[in-house]
């Protein structure tokens, strides 16, 4: 048995739709290198660090470019994605995700974010999802990039809860990795054959609660 007594999350994908501005973005900065950046390409950015998503994109261009270009580019798309996230509210809250935010905190789970993203405090305050989270773990506390678990496990950390007793909600394969690597138990949010080393896979937050979560551990 394993008992479940902190929720990470992810923030794209899970929690919010940004995954469309990242998109929008990206493609913005392809159109503008004179290749094409389809949506089938943009999921192999899913869960992956801003630099590490640029150096997929140019590779996709066939493009090899100095880090002094490629610092440049990355600033450039980001700035792009700030003006398209500035303008989000809490209508771009995913089904699920705010009701199963709140059953968390009545049922005394310890909650914290753990994201990629350097934004991740605009889209939080702007949605008005901030006050939910007693930890918040960004891509501005974290030097390695998923699959890698740090961003976990300094959560864990600040919740002041080991590791075995957490479990990460994730869309993407890079975040399920990590989540295994921290020792944590995991849910994807997502398609089954996508992520298929997840414990449990589930379509949304919307299909999840507090019951469900401590059932699905209960032989684990």
């Amino acid at each position: 048995m394993r008992e479940i007594k902190a929720c990470l999350f992810d923030l794209d994908g899970v929690l919010v739709d940004t995954a469309k501005y990242h998109y929008i973005a990206w493609k913005e900065l392809a159109d503008s290198l004179g290749f094409n950046f389809t949506e089938q390409d943009n999921e192999r950015l899913k869960g992956v660090s801003r630099t590490a998503s640029l150096n997929i994109l140019l590779e996709i261009g066939g493009l090899s470019l100095d880090e002094e270009e490629k610092t440049r580019l990355a600033e450039q798309k980001n700035n792009r994605y700030v003006q398209y996230i500035a303008k989000m509210d809490s209508s771009e809250i995913l089904p699920g995700a705010l009701e199963f935010l709140r059953e968390c905190r009545e049922q005394g789970l310890r909650i914290a974010l753990g994201s990629a993203s350097k934004n991740a405090m605009t889209i939080l305050n702007n949605t008005g999802l901030t006050p939910y989270f007693d930890a918040i773990i960004d891509g501005t506390h974290t030097s390695a990039a998923k699959p890698d678990p740090e961003v976990f496990l300094l959560g864990a950390q600040a919740l002041g809860t080991a590791p075995g007793h957490c479990v990460v909600f994730e869309d993407a394969e890079a975040g399920i990795e990590a989540a295994i690597r921290a020792g944590m138990a995991s849910i994807g949010i997502g398609s089954p054959q996508t992520l298929s080393a997840a414990n449990l896979v589930v379509p949304s937050l919307a299909q999840m609660n507090v019951s469900l979560l401590h059932e699905s551990f209960a032989t684990v």
